[in-house]
């Protein structure tokens, strides 16, 4: 399969490392997309290698989203083309797994109302106002929308994740 990750500068490290890898390890594709070319840095110092900017991405031709935290949605939720990505991939029902701030990017694209989520306690409010319902667990699987709070609940994350994919 064909993942697609929408990230930007002030990722949270392992929250779009650690999944990058683990789905490498699951043999399948990934790709990350930013708002700029050749690299994005984490809130920590590491890097990831930009494969596509924003302009460039077509949601047909990918399979699944996974949508990092840490101030990168924030940077991520100001690009149209970006949110449209989001949205597209959230309504044909393809897996799309957030963490953290990353469902800042489903609440600007407006497909949260009526699901059952979680994030980072910072933006419960928000979650809540786009019409979901907020879960304090460590991983929500709702549909195709798999979301954790924060770099503690990584391995549940993308163990259910991994699960939806297959």
């Amino acid at each position: 399969m064909k993942v697609l990750f929408l990230s930007a500068d002030g990722f949270e490290d392992l929250e779009l490392i650690y999944p990058l890898h683990r789905l490498k390890e699951e043999g399948h594709e990934v790709y990350v997309a930013s708002d700029k070319k050749d690299t994005i840095v984490g809130k920590h110092g590491y890097s990831a290698k930009v494969d596509l900017l924003f302009d460039e991405v077509d949601p047909e031709e990918f399979d699944a989203l996974v949508l990092p935290g840490g101030k990168a949605p924030e940077r991520v939720r100001i690009n149209p083309k970006a949110v449209e990505i989001a949205k597209k991939m959230f309504e044909y029902g393809k897996p799309v797994a957030s963490i953290c701030h990353g469902p800042q990017i489903l609440i600007s694209a407006g497909v949260l109302k009526g699901r059952k989520g979680t994030c980072v306690v910072t933006i419960k409010d928000d979650l809540i106002n786009a019409g979901a319902e907020y879960i304090d667990k460590e991983v929500v699987v709702d549909g195709n929308w798999v979301s954790s709070r924060h770099p503690g609940d990584l391995y549940a994350w993308m163990r259910e994740f991994v699960k939806l994919l297959k």
